[in-house]
C-alpha cells in the first residue's frame, strides 16, 4: 500500500513515517552502508590494478548513468510499439533508438537489444532455428569456443546434438578443412563461428562457403569482440553471417547485456524467440545503456580506442615471446592472446598463477589451452585481454612493461621477497592509470 493509501485508512503517523522514509532521496549511504562500503573497496580495488581479462572494460560515467535511471522502474513486455503494459510511450522511444543505433552501427537490417547476455542471446537464437536434437557445428570449447557452443554442462549441449571443431595442431589455427569436413558429414542446422579464447581473425568467407554447401545457417558469435568491429579494427561478421550474436560490456565498453543481430529474413523469428520464446520484460535501464555505449562506439575517437587495443595485444604477446614464453599460435590478430604457463614452469598451473598475480596487483584469469593436460578449473595457461587495460589510458611501452613485470612474476612465484617488489611496481604504474578519479563519489552518493 501506499503512504496516501495508509493516510485515508488512518494508519498510525509512525507507520507514516516509516514508510516515507523507505521511499525518499536518501542516499546509497544512507539506506545502505554496507553496500556503499563494499562498492567503495571495490573502486580501490579497480583503481589499484591492471586489468587483463578479456571479458571485461570499465563503462563511463554517461553508461552508468543510463544504467541506473528510471528506466529500471519500467516493466515493458513486448517491442516497441506492440507492448502488454501502458505507459510505455518513452520507453518505446528509447529502445528505439537504441535499436536504431545498433543497425547503423554494425551495417545491420536488424538488431534485437532486449538479451540480457550473450549466452541468453545465443539461447534465442537456438530456439529461433532448431528444435531439439538439431545438430550444431561450433568450435570445442577446450580449444577456444564458449560453453554456449556446445558444452555437456551448458543448456547447448544438453538439448542439441554438439559437433565440435577444434584447432590444427601445428598451427593452432582453427583447422578449415576440418569444419568442412565436419559439415558435409553431419549436416548441421548451425554453423556457428565464435570464440572466447582464439587469438586470431575468422575466415567469414570459408565459413560462409560451407554454409552454403550444406544449406546452413551462419550464426557467429561477436560478443568477444564486436567492440573492434565497431571500431573497424577487425573485419565485420555481419555482411556474411545470417546472424551476429554478441555482448555489449566487453570490448564494446558498453553495460552487462547482449544483442542479436540478423538479416532482414530472421528478425520476426528472433524477436519471438527473445520474447515471449526465452525472455519477460526486459531490462530496459539496460537498454537505455545499451543506446549510449551504441554512441560512444560510433565517435571517431573509439576506433582510435580499438585500434590501440590491438597494439596493445600485440605489444604484450610480442614480448613475452621474446622473453622465451610460448603464446598460442604464435601471436595474436585480435585484442586476447593464450600464454602456456609449461614454458615457464611445468609445475605451475593457471589458477595458481591467476591468483598470485591478483594478490600483486595484476587481475587476469587461468584458462585451458589446446590439449591441456589439467582440468578446466586447473589449467596450463593464462588468458591475456586488453581493451579494459587500454580503457585505464595504457599504451604499448606500459603494455610491453606490464609484461615484463608478468613473465618476472610467474618466473618468481615461490619468492615472495621477488614478488613483493614487483608488487610495488606494479602498484606505482596501475596509480598512474586509473580508470575512475579515486574521490569518484558519482556512484556513491
Amino acid at each position: 500500500m501506499t503512504v496516501g493509501v495508509l493516510r485515508r485508512t488512518g494508519a498510525p503517523s509512525d507507520l507514516l513515517a516509516t514508510i516515507a522514509s523507505m521511499i525518499s532521496m536518501k542516499t546509497l549511504g544512507e539506506v545502505d552502508p554496507e553496500i556503499k562500503g563494499l562498492v567503495a573497496r571495490d573502486l580501490q580495488r579497480q583503481n589499484s590494478h591492471i586489468h587483463l581479462i578479456a571479458s571485461e572494460n570499465f563503462t563511463s560515467p554517461a553508461v552508468m548513468a543510463a544504467s541506473s535511471s528510471v528506466f529500471t522502474n519500467k516493466y515493458a513486455e513486448g517491442y516497441p510499439n506492440k507492448r502488454y503494459y501502458e505507459g510505455c510511450q518513452v520507453v518505446d522511444e528509447m529502445e528505439t533508438l537504441a535499436i536504431d543505433r545498433a543497425k547503423a552501427l554494425f551495417g545491420a537490417a536488424h538488431a534485437n537489444v532486449q538479451p540480457h547476455s550473450g549466452s541468453q542471446a545465443n539461447m534465442g537464437v537456438y530456439l529461433s532455428l532448431m528444435d531439439p536434437g538439431d545438430t550444431i557445428l561450433g568450435m570445442r570449447l577446450d580449444q577456444g569456443g564458449h560453453l554456449t557452443h556446445g558444452s555437456p554442462v551448458n543448456f547447448s549441449g544438453q538439448y542439441y546434438q554438439i559437433v565440435a571443431y577444434g584447432l590444427h595442431p601445428e598451427t593452432e589455427r582453427i583447422d578449415m578443412d576440418q569444419v568442412r569436413a565436419l559439415a558435409l558429414e553431419h549436416r548441421p542446422k548451425v554453423v556457428l563461428a565464435g570464440y572466447s579464447a582464439y587469438s586470431r581473425h575468422l575466415d567469414y568467407e570459408a565459413f560462409r562457403s560451407i554454409a552454403d554447401e550444406i544449406g546452413a545457417v551462419l550464426l557467429v558469435d561477436a560478443a568477444h569482440f564486436i567492440g573492434l568491429v565497431a571500431g573497424r579494427t577487425v573485419p565485420s561478421p555481419v555482411p556474411l553471417a545470417d546472424i551476429v550474436t554478441a555482448t555489449t560490456h566487453k570490448a564494446l565498453r558498453g553495460p552487462r547485456g547482449g544483442m542479436i543481430l540478423s538479416s532482414a529474413e530472421y528478425a520476426s523469428v528472433i524477436d519471438k524467440a527473445i520474447f515471449p520464446g526465452g525472455q519477460g520484460g526486459p531490462i530496459e535501464n539496460q537498454v537505455a545503456a545499451k543506446a549510449v555505449a551504441f554512441h560512444e562506439a560510433s565517435q571517431p575517437e573509439f576506433s582510435e580506442y580499438t585500434d590501440q587495443i590491438v597494439k596493445n595485444a600485440s605489444a604484450m604477446a610480442d614480448h613475452m615471446l621474446e622473453s622465451g614464453v610460448r603464446i598460442v599460435s604464435g601471436g595474436t590478430d585480435n585484442h586476447l592472446f593464450l600464454m602456456d604457463l609449461r614454458s615457464i614452469d611445468e609445475d605451475l598451473s593457471g589458477r595458481d598463477a591467476a591468483k598470485m598475480l591478483d594478490r600483486i596487483g595484476i587481475t587476469l584469469n587461468f584458462n585451458s589451452i589446446p590439449n591441456d593436460p589439467r582440468k578446466p578449473f586447473i589449467t596450463s595457461g593464462l588468458r591475456i585481454g586488453t581493451p579494459a587495460m587500454t580503457t585505464q589510458g595504457m599504451t604499448e611501452a606500459e603494455a610491453t612493461e606490464t609484461a615484463r613485470l608478468i613473465v618476472a612474476a610467474l618466473r618468481s612465484h615461490s619468492d615472495e621477497d621477488a614478488l613483493t617488489k614487483l608488487a610495488g611496481e606494479i602498484a606505482v604504474l596501475a596509480a598512474k592509470f586509473q580508470p575512475y578519479p579515486s574521490d569518484w563519489a558519482g556512484h556513491l552518493s
